[in-house]
């Protein structure tokens, strides 16, 4: 069992102490942390208040996923006057060092913080009026928000495992300890997946099958069994275990919980406040009243022409789709940007200015992209092919069926299908196909990326590397 120090220990105790109205009704912001931890309703309390960081800015809440298209080729600068803040330039120029680099470390090491102190104060909880699934429940949920964020961070801190399995990851941390003097080095790349692996198949045997977080304001913005199970594809995927991957992914679509949007349903599906049906499995709920939210920076204003709209969709991009496509309408233009498109994914919500939007983690269609993908490197799926999952999701785009199916057809769907959901810069670098950028309006040095360069894991903090001896930067940023 390791400990961590500094940010996530530093920030654990607000985030035991209250869930920042993300319950509908909100805890009481007074409790200290030990007596927090100290009852089932307060262990309850603080793992609702766990989701709430995810909504940083930091996190899902703009930059994790908005970075991540203005560095693979999605995402493009606008040129036209008055559409540029300047606040992606470090993204988009691959600008990083260790002196500006994402934050996300600090959120996620908070969010384990918060769950593991959870699960360390479950025991002797039981009661007439707490059965051991109720805290069951709570260790899957937390367990579930572990793996989540040692998934995200390797994702961003380290090279892919494809790339270099046994190569520097991050830290696995298991105990929050505020009194800690241990400093952790870096785990391998391979050790963290095994690790979120771990916690999320344990989460899915803790987990009752009907369990869902009562008392939120989206039911689609907590984790049930199903959430579970799609990281656990997606996660399999990332570290090429190909059947498993395929057989999570076909576990969730055969749950009959989700359904493929139509064509005609798209455009829509992206502001809808609270979804009750349709693909998304989970998601971050956008609300002005979570004190994470960015606001002004939020994915909503930084997308919007008449917004920040740093953020814009490159040509490169929109011109995958053939006409007819309804993915092609998911964009908006400006009459003073003329050839400028931006997504329309986080169009709002009708909630007000500054508008929110809420931000897709996991869905369905993921999940069929995942099953094609596995089945081409030599998973099977008893009556389904590759071929046949491709299909299903341009059947209800309108596009043109695939003929045949490749990885570069599946690599070429995700980035059409999954486009502005975070998802580009994470497949070329565990795909090891470098970024190439036609529609380009940064600093030419950085323009393509081939696919062995050491800027597919970003720089850690400094002040990280200052506080933790054992840290060791990551190769290029010295």
């Amino acid at each position: 069992m390791k400990k961590i120090l500094f940010l996530a220990i530093l920030m654990s105790s607000v985030i035991l102490s209250g869930c920042e109205d993300f319950l509908e009704e909100a805890p009481k912001l007074t409790q200290s942390t030990e007596l927090t931890l100290s009852t089932y309703n307060g262990l309850n309390n603080s793992i609702a208040g766990a989701y709430s960081p995810l909504a940083d800015g930091q996190w899902y809440g703009a930059y994790y996923v908005l970075d991540a298209e203005m560095r693979s080729g999605n995402g493009k600068k606008p040129t036209a006057d008055g559409f540029d803040s300047g606040r992606m330039n470090t993204s988009y120029n691959l600008s990083y060092s260790e002196n500006s680099t994402s934050g996300l470390w600090g959120y996620a090491y908070f969010v384990i913080s918060a769950a593991n102190n959870v699960i360390d104060n479950l025991e002797g909880k039981e009661s007439t009026d707490v059965s051991q699934q109720d805290l069951d429940n709570l260790r899957a949920e937390a367990l579930f928000l572990r793996a989540l964020a040692h998934f995200d961070l390797v994702r961003l801190y380290a090279r892919s495992y494809a790339f270099n399995a046994d190569g520097p990851g991050v830290p696995i941390i298991l105990k929050t300890d505020a009194t800690a003097t241990e400093q952790p080095a870096r785990n391998t790349v391979k050790e963290v997946y095994e690790q979120v692996i771990t916690d999320l198949k344990d989460a899915e045997q803790l987990m009752a099958d009907d369990y869902i977080r009562t008392g939120v304001s989206d039911s689609r913005a907590v984790a049930n069994k199903n959430v579970v199970r799609a990281l656990l594809a997606r996660a399999y995927l990332y570290s090429q275990q190909w059947q498993n991957a395929a057989n999570y992914a076909t576990l969730v679509i055969n749950s009959g919980d989700y359904t493929m949007w139509e064509a005609n349903e798209l455009a829509d599906a992206y502001a809808v406040d609270k979804p009750t049906s349709g693909e998304v499995i989970f998601e971050i709920y956008g609300a002005r009243a979570n004190s994470y939210d960015e606001y002004w920076e939020g994915p909503a204003h930084m997308t919007s022409p008449n917004g920040y709209a740093d953020c814009g969709a490159s040509n490169d991009l929109y011109d995958l789709y053939e006409d007819g496509d309804a993915r092609k309408e998911l964009f908006q233009t400006h009459e003073d940007a003329d050839g400028q498109y931006w997504t329309a994914k986080y169009i709002g919500k009708g909630l007000g200015t500054p508008e929110v939007s809420n931000v897709i983690v996991l869905r369905l269609s993921e999940m069929y992209l995942i099953r094609a993908e596995a089945i081409l490197n030599g998973a099977s799926v008893t009556g389904v092919t590759a071929l046949s999952d491709l299909n299903v999701i341009t059947s209800k785009r309108n596009a043109q069926p695939y003929t045949s199916a490749g990885s570069d057809a599946v690599f070429m769907e995700r980035r059409k299908e999954l486009a502005f959901e975070g998802h580009l810069w994470f497949d070329a670098s565990r795909t090891r196909r470098g970024i190439t950028r036609t529609d380009y309006s940064g600093d030419a040095v950085n323009q393509n990326i081939p696919a062995d360069s050491y800027m597919f894991a970003l720089p850690i903090a400094k002040r990280e590397l200052d506080v933790n001896e054992n840290l060791v930067q990551n190769e290029g940023y010295n």
